[in-house]
């Protein structure tokens, strides 16, 4: 698969490190202004999930990508139903029709509530926590979560399938990592999925996760939560 498939993706392309801030995004450049990114860590930043209003995930990327900000735009392959013919068409749409935006929290609030893309975009909120108030907080997500979810969406496999998690039938809680092959690298857990064994890459506080296409089990290794 060449580069240019991933251009929806991502706007990054940072060979020069390892690990996430190092691995190696297909460069990806604004349809409107050509302007690329580095992704960077820095302490005051964090990846906060925003919800997209249907069809506007691009508009808002590309609008961030202006602002040099860092986002990631994961999408996977999924069959819809053509409402006039009634025949099913594939098609590669935004997961959860999310947004991932590295940005500090004050940007964040910017472009939710201040910006010209503020009537497409909302918080997506950790219903799994509360604050001090008794409110659901914007979730964050870290760099470790995000790895597995990137390297899995950014080669467009069409296997690739997002899943409710409360259906998945998880065949241990024990977690592995992807020893070969196109998702080498990825973590998760196995799970039964289309009657195939599949990993699963989810994040802390979203209802669906992501499958990979079938791993041989020779493929998969054991690796404990500190090893990450």
């Amino acid at each position: 698969m060449s580069d240019m498939n991933a251009l929806g993706n991502a706007n990054i392309k940072d060979v020069n490190s390892k690990g996430f801030a190092s691995f190696a995004f297909p460069e990806a450049k604004s349809s409107k202004t050509g302007v690329s990114v580095r992704y960077a860590p820095c302490k005051d930043k964090a990846w906060y999930v925003l919800r997209i209003k249907y069809g506007q995930s691009q508009v808002v990327a590309d609008a961030m990508i202006e602002d040099d900000t860092y986002v990631y735009l994961a999408k996977v392959w999924k069959d819809i139903r053509n409402k006039e013919t009634g025949k099913k068409q594939r098609k590669l749409l935004p997961f959860m029709n999310l947004l991932f935006v590295y940005v500090t929290e004050q940007e964040a609030e910017q472009y939710v509530k201040h910006s010209e893309v503020s009537k497409y975009t909302t918080y997506y909120y950790n219903h799994f926590v509360t604050d001090e108030n008794g409110y659901n907080p914007p979730l964050v997500v870290d760099s470790r979560e995000m790895e597995p979810l990137v390297r899995a969406t950014a080669v467009l496999d069409e296997h690739v399938m997002e899943v409710d998690l409360k259906t998945c039938h998880f065949v241990s809680d024990e977690l592995v990592r992807v020893t070969h092959g196109t998702f080498e690298g990825i973590t998760g857990r196995v799970a039964r999925i289309a009657r195939q064994k599949r990993v699963v890459i989810y994040i802390k506080g979203l209802q669906s996760g992501l499958t990979t296409a079938y791993i041989p089990p020779y493929f998969l290794e054991k690796v404990e939560n500190d090893k990450l």
